[in-house]
């Protein structure tokens, strides 16, 4: 297949995208073309470096510019892993970041390169890039060293701007935006993804549908990102189902990829996502991986957002289109849903069931005890703020209790 290289998003420069080509061609093809770069640093999945010789190949194709290699990163990005990788990377003065893997790589190179630009070496320095901290400093300077992002899953961090991390010393999670510089080029091949747990791929897939329905569901989105999320929807709901159920169908897979960035184009737009998202953040330092909290908890936002009356026509629509999918529609058919009965939670809880994804709090060893501090952490979070149906500590713990069991 002969290379696509566009911006990913019509009418805006970054990031570009590219598939077409293995990723090792596409890799040196763009570190020089593209950037011209000499002092490379990779940062690799734990997963890929151990069990697959993907990182090696990718060292052996840019040779003697690779400058430093970090093997695996923990889940939400956590800082104090991240300023290892800001002095090792201050160090060797890296001229492009390279991540080959999932979606906390992705995340923590956007923080990496933020905290290059600002001179940033300790949690309490980190913690004035935050826009939220009320010690955030008044000059944050915008990145610059570019990053290109190689992703196995389907979360789509790698077509954002903005970054989520974890300040291990308070177990909080935190968005990194304004200053903070996207990836510049985003390679996809969906070979590569095929080393990817099928937990993993299925369940961030789910989280790129999660963005779909959220921009369809919030009352502040416009024409031009629910056409995005629609064409999201559309590609990743079948590729998918058909990724489940066969797990090489390479045409799948990157049928899944593109949906991902069509998802991503849509919330990249600025629509605010709603409480899936927002209390998915606080799940994460709690033990949920970064797509089963959109598995646990999107069709709970869904009916909570109903039965308050916040977005029926706009859900409705959504409901409309899953049951025009033939691959979806064969799954609500066995599961006896029906048309005109069935509301937008019962038919995500039919698709997320039918993945054979997490689906309650308690899969995850979280009980009640935990979810009061949860509750809390979640009304910090901006789109919590910007979910359709008001949300005070009752609301979000009352979507809580809907998943625990």
């Amino acid at each position: 297949m002969p290379e696509t290289f566009e911006p990913a998003f019509p009418g805006r420069d970054r990031p570009l995208i590219s598939f077409g080509l293995p990723f090792v061609e596409s890799v040196p093809k763009h570190a020089d073309d593209t950037f011209g770069a000499s002092r490379i640093y990779i940062i690799c999945s734990r997963s890929i470096a151990r069990s697959t010789t993907y990182l090696d190949e990718l060292k052996k194709a840019l040779g003697h510019k690779v400058a430093g290699v970090r093997v695996g990163m923990k889940p939400h990005s956590l800082w104090s892993e991240i300023l290892e990788v800001v002095a090792d990377t201050r160090q060797y003065d890296v001229d492009l970041i390279i991540t080959l893997g999932a979606g906390s790589l992705t995340d923590a190179a956007k923080v990496v390169s933020l905290a290059l630009a600002n001179d940033v070496s300790t949690h309490a320095e980190l913690d004035t890039l935050c826009p939220t901290s009320p010690r955030k400093r008044d000059n944050i300077k915008p990145s610059k060293v570019p990053i290109v992002c190689i992703p196995t899953s389907l979360s789509g961090g790698e077509y954002s701007s903005f970054a989520g991390a974890t300040n291990d010393e308070t177990g909080q999670k935190h968005s990194f935006s304004g200053a903070s510089q996207g990836p510049a080029l985003v390679i996809l091949d969906p070979e590569l993804t095929t080393t990817t747990p099928e937990k993993v791929w299925l369940s961030t897939g789910i989280k790129a549908v999660d963005h779909c329905v959220e921009t369809l569901c919030s009352l502040q989105s416009d024409s031009a990102s629910d056409q995005d999320a629609r064409r999201g929807l559309a590609k990743l709901i079948p590729g998918l189902i058909k990724s489940k159920q066969n797990p090489k169908d390479l045409g799948a897979r990157l049928e899944c990829q593109l949906g991902a960035r069509d998802a991503m184009s849509a919330s990249s737009r600025g629509v605010p996502l709603g409480a899936s998202h927002g209390i998915g953040h606080q799940l994460g330092p709690a033990g949920v991986g970064h797509g089963e909290t959109s598995c646990i908890l999107n069709p709970a936002v869904c009916k909570y957002n109903y039965q308050k009356g916040a977005n029926v026509e706009r859900q409705n629509a959504i409901i409309q289109l899953l049951w025009e999918d033939s691959k979806a529609q064969e799954i609500f058919t066995q599961k006896g849903l029906e048309r005109g009965t069935a509301d937008l939670g019962d038919l995500m809880d039919a698709i997320i069931r039918f993945l054979e994804l997490p689906r309650t709090l308690s899969e995850f060893g979280i009980g009640e005890d935990k979810l009061e501090g949860i509750a809390e952490h979640s009304l910090h979070d901006r789109w919590v703020k910007t979910n359709p149906a008001p949300l005070d500590k009752e609301g979000v713990l009352e979507i809580l209790k809907m998943v625990l069991h």
